[in-house]
């Protein structure tokens, strides 16, 4: 009894042991929910594959507001579009870029490909680091002062105040280029930051497992991370288990193995020990199966019988039934001749 009850506690076990979890896959660690986000990442299309109405062209985008411009990102997996150039990349870099924005004429990259997703709390996370290199922070200033210039703005100010004006945000923007160009912010070890992004995902099950609706919530102060929400029904998780090799049926299968083995083994050891059996009849319960053996090797010949009667049977001469009168007569011939030998005996 031992032995079984450790077979059923280790094989469930055995079948339930986590294997390491697919790209853009997570647990929630208190609900054991399974998230895949893979269905909102979007791949290119194959060459000769011609793309359908529900097949997306191009990554997902998200409307800047007030930054200025509008940024384009992906999940799990690098955009799409193609980028020759991005400021402080290398080259061999630039096809693992998940997420950009172009910027006066520039692109930028905000995070790397990362297919690593996270849970704090309830709150369900993608962070894509190691981007183009972050601004100092007098760029910054100087930027922010700007903007709150331009707002400050009158409508009635004149012709020449506006051309002043004109001439002098012309001005900044060259000093911002050679700016962002020349100077990048440091951390305390002299290493240079490079811009991240953060998407929080969340759950909406209005849209189609494949649709997402991304909103662009906001940057750090410096600019140098940029935080996202993305609304999608890949992001509502699920009960259901991910694929894995072995099933419900494996695992029964499994179990049946492992009790018919206990089930010989046991058997034939005790028939052999206890009660000295040799041979076949050192099986458990040979009477049992002997005359099981012997019902079904009848019920075999009986279906081979009836289906050999069936059988076209092969050409050939066949004895022809006599006729009644032909047994009449040889009836009759040997009663006469009974009745000569009685005649015989009397003489």
């Amino acid at each position: 009894m031992r032995l079984i009850s450790f077979v059923l506690l280790s094989v469930p076990s055995f079948a339930a042991e986590a294997k390491p979890l697919l790209p853009c896959t997570i647990y929630q660690p208190t609900t054991n929910a399974y998230y895949d986000i893979s269905p909102i990442a979007v791949q290119p299309l194959v060459d000769h594959k011609k793309a359908h109405k529900d097949d997306r062209t191009e990554s997902w985008h998200a409307r800047g507001y007030d930054f200025g411009t509008n940024f384009t990102l992906n999940f799990c997996a690098p955009v799409i579009e193609t980028i020759e150039e991005a400021v402080g990349i290398e080259d061999d870099l630039l096809k693992n870029i998940s997420a950009f924005y172009e910027w006066k004429g520039k692109k930028y990259s905000i995070g790397q490909t990362s297919t690593e997703l996270v849970f704090r709390g309830r709150e369900l996370s993608l962070n894509y680091t190691n981007g183009s290199p972050c601004d100092s922070p007098s760029t910054h200033d100087r930027r922010e002062l700007k903007h709150h210039e331009d707002d400050d703005d009158d409508d009635d100010d004149d012709d020449d105040k506006k051309k002043g004006d004109k001439k002098k945000g012309d001005e900044d923007e060259d000093h911002d280029k050679k700016s962002h160009k020349g100077k990048s912010s440091k951390d305390d070890d002299g290493n240079i930051r490079r811009k991240s992004t953060l998407i929080s995902l969340a759950c909406d099950q209005n849209l189609p497992l494949g649709k997402a609706h991304i909103s662009f919530i906001g940057t750090s102060p410096d600019q140098c991370t940029y935080f996202f929400r993305a609304k999608t029904m890949a992001a509502c998780g699920g009960v259901k288990e991910p694929p894995t090799g072995l099933g419900a049926g494996g695992v029964f299968f499994v179990i049946f193995l492992i009790f018919l083995a206990v089930y010989l083994l046991g058997g034939i050891a005790y028939q052999r020990t206890v009660q000295h059996q040799r041979g076949w009849r050192q099986l458990p319960n040979y009477n049992v199966w002997a005359s099981i053996f012997s019902v079904l090797r009848d019920i075999i010949i009986i279906l081979t019988s009836s289906c050999a009667r069936l059988l076209p049977r092969r050409q050939g001469y066949n004895q022809l039934p006599a006729s009644g009168r032909g047994r009449g007569s040889r009836a009759d011939d040997e009663n006469r001749l009974i009745d000569q030998l009685d005649e015989e005996w009397d003489d």
